[in-house]
């Protein structure tokens, strides 16, 4: 790396310890489970890069960046459906299930799964 790309690595980062690493909590969530799931042995980390890689590189991208975590729950999603732990149809199924259960939520109250109007008890 030249010392111009390192500045301009730098640059990207934020601007104090105190900066939000990920723009939502959604994004945080979904690198947690990434790095859960690895540590459980599900998948490689060579595995999980390929599957990244394979989104990223998709037409329609983001030049900058914008989209990196919705390309990283893509490839979860994908790497997930190709091991046979998760089809794609049932994690549609669960955040379909996880959408009704916050437009269920009163303001201020958690949101949990069985305050999905279509929960079965």
């Amino acid at each position: 790396m030249s010392r111009h790309e390192a500045k301009a690595t730098a640059a990207d980062l934020p601007a104090s310890l105190d900066a939000p690493v990920f723009a939502e909590p959604w994004q945080a969530e979904a690198f947690a489970m990434t790095v859960a799931l690895h540590d459980k042995g599900l998948f490689s980390w060579s595995e999980w890069a390929d599957a990244l890689s394979a989104e990223v590189k998709k037409p329609g991208a983001a030049a900058d960046g914008h989209d990196y975590y919705e390309h990283w729950l893509a490839a979860l999603e994908s790497l997930l459906a190709s091991k046979g732990l998760a089809a794609k149809s049932d994690v549609d199924a669960m955040a379909r299930a996880w959408e009704r259960a916050a437009h269920a939520t009163p303001h201020g109250k958690p949101i949990l799964l069985e305050n999905d109007p279509r929960a079965t008890s």
